[in-house]
């Protein structure tokens, strides 16, 4: 059941339709679809911190705000002269009462896919935060083929593997048998964002970030049981995930959708999720090849 009227966003075309929810003990759920069909079927959100109480259960829901955006901005290099920037928003405020923290989450719905992140308001009984883990979710409504390469908190130069996300485990171990000497896998189903999926009925999704700014990068974890990826954070040397203090955000979590592949490198969601250019006078900066 709906705990408030204003719970579910759409993208401007009707295509997409995100729907936010408290669960029975106050975990934030939401859940994605595509043209009526489930492409994130409920996934849980929230962070757990060391030295604050985590913020995964618990909340009570204080309000719901919608707002739609449009605009066209000028790139200052790029493929194109001009992209827009078109969503529809929520952002839901929820209240933990055992402790009065408050904690935000924001969505935005655009017509290729959704973004979303939290936001820790100004507040009186929260200051610093030790993260100790990233409990937000993905959960895929089948066994997608994946475009993969392994999570490893040192390099990228992996080949990748194509195979349903049934078959990351027992592909991981060839994969890491490379000559590179800087090599840190992090777990037999961890995978590095960007990644791509393809569904049995054709669609392409992808799950990505943007504005990683004073954050620890994102890696997915699949668990092969209900084909859920949960973030998984890049630690500092002592263990740590990140360190935030309130007001901040963290950086956006993406998920694109297409019916072509194409559609997923065409998208500007990223770019549109990054912060503006905070360079005013950007004449100086000329394109060239090299």
């Amino acid at each position: 059941t709906n705990l408030f009227a204003s719970n579910v966003v759409v993208s401007p075309n009707g295509n997409l339709a995100l729907e936010f929810n408290l669960s029975s003990d106050g975990t934030p759920i939401y859940n994605l679809s595509f043209k009526g069909s489930e492409v994130v079927k409920t996934s849980k959100l929230g962070l757990r911190f060391t030295n604050v109480d985590d913020m995964t259960s618990g909340f009570t829901f204080v309000k719901a705000d919608t707002s739609s955006f449009d605009e066209t901005w000028t790139p200052v290099w790029g493929e194109e002269s001009e992209i827009r920037n078109h969503y529809n928003s929520l952002i839901v405020t929820l209240k933990q009462p055992a402790n009065e923290h408050i904690m935000q989450i924001e969505f935005r719905v655009f017509d290729d896919g959704m973004g979303f992140r939290y936001v820790f308001p100004e507040q009186p009984k929260l200051d610093y935060m030790y993260i100790k883990e990233e409990c937000s979710e993905f959960a895929m409504t089948g066994d997608h083929i994946a475009y993969w390469i392994p999570g490893d908190y040192d390099t990228q130069e992996y080949e990748y593997t194509v195979c349903p996300l049934s078959k990351i485990r027992e592909k991981y171990e060839a994969v890491l048998e490379l000559d590179n000497a800087s090599t840190t896998p992090i777990s037999p189903t961890c995978v590095q964002t960007a990644l791509t999926m393809k569904t049995s009925e054709g669609l392409y999704l992808n799950s990505r970030e943007a504005a990683l700014i004073d954050y620890s990068c994102m890696h997915l974890t699949l668990d092969e049981k209900t084909l859920t990826f949960t973030s998984t954070l890049t630690p500092d040397g002592t263990g740590m995930m990140g360190y935030i203090q309130a007001p901040c955000v963290t950086p956006w979590r993406t998920v694109i959708v297409s019916e072509n592949a194409a559609g997923i490198l065409a998208s500007r969601i990223t770019l549109n999720l990054n912060e503006p250019c905070k360079i005013e006078d950007t004449s100086w900066i000329k394109p060239f090849k090299y």
